[in-house]
């Protein structure tokens, strides 16, 4: 209903399906990184160069005036290019002309499935921690999150704990792997339960994979698609934002049979009518990188999670080693600040870098002991992100030292 306000202004309500919903702490992490000019390894920016090919092709596109709408679908030559990589490096056998849809970035690919597969009312089962957008997004899109807890270090998900999840009302599973924020990678036999269960309780696979090409220590990627017989009850999720340092350009994609496909193509077109013309031409020159590219690419993200790691751990905190992605969890309990919002908000203040609070992942309070830290950034800004994390000193709930003017001017200032 409408309503006034103090001042006696008459306002009109937001939908009752934002009630409850605000802005993640990502991204306020990122506005007071800003506001205080600190090191933001908060919010996974990626601002990475990004590779020369893809900025040229793109640059040439728009000089060439290819600025119209594509296909709700995407332009089928980049289609062609997707097939051609799910089947080289995901293992599945795709159609480019009915089963892949270019969308705008994973986020969009996401929304437009969980509004063209599932109804109001069903319940999607989400693991955590979680990334915020996959609870968020089917909130608005009027589901009903439901939720299994995966305990940190390991993560370890047992089909035991699955099927306990599992309610009447559950329509669809979401697999993120690796997982944004644990770097956690399901392994087969953990996806071979999932397919166990989503078979015997006629359960949508949504798989957030994303992050496929960061993966650490030679652990391997798979896509939960390829496993169990899931390909028919399947949308494999996936985009170029991170692989190609593009966060900003919105370009993900879809994959799934052709009946989901074209239901999500179709929501696709309503929300988005399509992704973004000349940017499908840039991706489009990235999917020829020889394969050197992403092996130089996963050494650098290593070293640079390995050098992350070891500051964070002479901090005091313990650090979750991620075996995929760019985040790292680090336990915070030592720090005895009771609540993850005020561990972020003192290492921020006091020690001048951004991370996110453990509790933006979890509904309980198992994220009250945690902070992520994204470590997709330049060589220097990671160094002096580290000096200034090794200078960090609380004590049971208070800090030892500051946050001084000095440091407002190194690598990474805003």
């Amino acid at each position: 209903m409408r309503g006034r306000t103090a001042a006696g202004t008459a306002f009109f309500p937001a939908a009752n399906r934002l009630r409850g919903l605000a802005q993640s702490d990502i991204r306020r992490m990122s506005r007071e990184s800003d506001r205080l000019g600190a090191i933001n390894l908060g919010q996974g920016i990626c601002d990475l160069p990004t590779p020369t090919v893809v900025a040229e092709a793109a640059k040439a596109a728009i000089d060439a005036d290819e600025s119209t709408y594509t296909y709700p679908e995407g332009h089928l030559a980049l289609r062609q290019a997707i097939a051609e990589k799910a089947a080289r490096d995901n293992g599945l056998t795709v159609v480019p002309e009915g089963e892949v849809v270019v969308t705008v970035g994973a986020t969009g690919a996401y929304t437009a499935a969980v509004n063209a597969l599932l109804d109001p009312g069903d319940g999607i089962l989400i693991m955590e921690p979680y990334y915020g957008y996959h609870v968020n997004a089917a909130v608005v899109a009027g589901l009903e999150p439901h939720f299994l807890t995966l305990a940190p270090p390991e993560f370890t998900l047992t089909e035991e704990a699955l099927r306990a999840a599992v309610r009447p009302t559950t329509r669809a599973i979401v697999v993120c792997t690796p997982s944004n924020p644990s770097g956690k990678m399901f392994d087969r036999a953990e996806l071979e339960a999932v397919a166990r269960v989503a078979h015997e309780r006629d359960l949508l696979v949504i798989s957030d994979e994303i992050y496929e090409y960061i993966r650490y220590d030679d652990c391997p990627h798979l896509s939960p698609a390829t496993v169990g017989d899931l390909w028919p009850r399947s949308v494999t999720i996936t985009g170029l934002s991170k692989t190609f340092s593009i966060t900003g350009w919105r370009l993900g994609y879809a994959l799934a049979p052709e009946p989901l496909a074209r239901a999500i193509a179709l929501v696709n077109d309503l929300y988005y009518v399509c992704a973004p013309n000349p940017l499908q031409h840039g991706v489009l020159a990235g999917f020829a990188l020889p394969p050197s590219y992403f092996a130089g690419m996963r050494s650098d993200y290593q070293r640079k999670r390995d050098r992350l790691c070891d500051a964070l751990a002479a901090a005091g905190m313990s650090p979750i080693v991620p075996t995929g992605a760019y985040y790292v969890l680090a336990d915070v309990s030592q720090w005895g600040f009771g609540t993850a919002r005020g561990a972020a908000t003192a290492l921020l203040e006091h020690g001048g870098v951004a991370s996110v609070p453990g509790s933006a992942f979890y509904q309980g309070t198992t994220g009250e002991n945690l902070l992520r830290f994204c470590f997709a950034k330049e060589d220097a800004v990671i160094e002096e992100a580290c000096r200034r994390i090794r200078r960090f000193r609380p004590r049971g709930g208070l800090v030892v030292g500051d946050f001084v003017e000095a440091d407002r001017s190194g690598p990474g200032a805003r």
